[in-house]
């Protein structure tokens, strides 16, 4: 069999027929249909957040949340998230209204849990917002 692109095209096929831990050895974009994450909200006070978020922030969100489940966590960058300290994470938003975040954790099985989402007043990620989600990360079931 020839090296090259064609050669570990058919490797990676083969390897994705066995399964997707078979495949990690492959290119990334072999196994990205396989890596699915799930986004998700701590609990409904999280989702009136982003229910009160405009429109445009909202459907922003839910983008940025697909393409979390669809490439996998590690496979999105700035600008759609970007790191606030310790284990909180935000995703970015703006839209005609202004700048939305929403601060959230990784989780055992693949999981983003939201814990607080937010319209952004100045340039700096309120303090009170990061502790209102730290307090909010304490009571995330493993």
């Amino acid at each position: 069999m020839a090296d090259g692109p064609e050669s570990n095209a058919i490797a990676a096929r083969r390897a994705l027929a066995n399964g997707p831990e078979a495949a990690c050895k492959y290119r990334n974009f072999a196994i990205y249909r396989y890596v699915l994450w799930r986004v998700e909200a701590l609990d409904e006070s999280v989702v009136r957040e982003i229910e009160a978020l405009p429109a445009d922030m909202q459907a922003r969100f839910l983008r940025i949340a697909e393409r979390v489940r669809s490439i996998g966590l590690a496979n999105v960058g700035e600008p759609h998230v970007k790191h606030i300290e310790g284990k909180l994470w935000e995703i970015r938003m703006s839209g005609r209204d202004g700048i939305g975040r929403a601060i959230y954790v990784a989780a055992t099985g693949r999981r983003v849990v939201v814990l607080h989402a937010f319209m952004k007043k100045t340039q700096k990620t309120p303090r009170s917002a990061i502790e209102l989600a730290l307090a909010r990360a304490k009571r995330i079931q493993p």
